[in-house]
């Protein structure tokens, strides 16, 4: 039986995946701040500086991630870095546009990050469907994935718990708790839905 190869996505289909997963993820994010809560990868520490800083997550998350880009651009070439960095230019850019239509959005902190860490986690999903992602870990998880078959999602697991231990410095322990089971929830996600052979789009 032949099995045929699914064929690649179009530029329409690239662009809207990578929109899609863009507002999906900083929406995500978006209730993870809303909370004061973190989570893994570029992200998480872009979020704990937002709260120690007086700098805005939207400009601080393209900055932590330009050493990621670097080595992107050696290991995955310009066309996967040039996707990531426009997909982490868009979850700034939307991040901004959530807060200023949701000026008084409240959320309970459980359902902040429960709910912020699957959208984040639908978000990247697709991305890495497109063959896009929001730089940082996710560029070293994909690596280790493609060249040592490591899932992708256990990867990025492994070094979220640095960013999360780390919150303990900023923000309380409950809420590091919290945050620290969200952040597996996304990663479960990833793990789950995006192994080796089984989506060749």
């Amino acid at each position: 039986m032949t099995v045929l190869a699914a064929p690649p996505h179009s530029r329409v289909e690239d662009v809207a995946g990578v929109l899609v997963g863009t507002f999906l993820a900083s929406f995500g994010l978006f209730l993870l701040h809303s909370t004061t809560a973190v989570t893994g990868g570029t992200a998480g520490l872009a979020l704990l500086l937002s709260y120690a800083l007086p700098v805005p997550f939207a400009v601080l998350f393209p900055l932590v991630n330009l050493p990621f880009f670097a080595l992107a651009v050696r290991t995955k070439g310009w066309s996967f870095t040039a996707r990531s960095l426009v997909a982490v230019v868009a979850v700034s850019l939307f991040s901004s546009v959530h807060a200023a239509a949701l000026p008084s959005f409240e959320v309970s902190p459980v359902y902040g990050v429960l709910f912020g860490n699957l959208a984040a986690g639908m978000g990247i999903l697709v991305l890495f469907r497109h063959r896009t992602s929001l730089g940082g870990f996710g560029i070293v998880a994909l690596l280790a994935q493609e060249r040592f078959g490591w899932r992708a999602g256990y990867v990025q697991m492994g070094l979220d718990v640095l960013v999360v231990v780390v919150a303990f410095s900023v923000v309380s322990p409950v809420v590091v708790l919290l945050s620290a089971f969200g952040a597996v929830l996304l990663n479960l996600v990833l793990s789950m839905n995006h192994r080796p052979g089984r989506y060749n789009g």
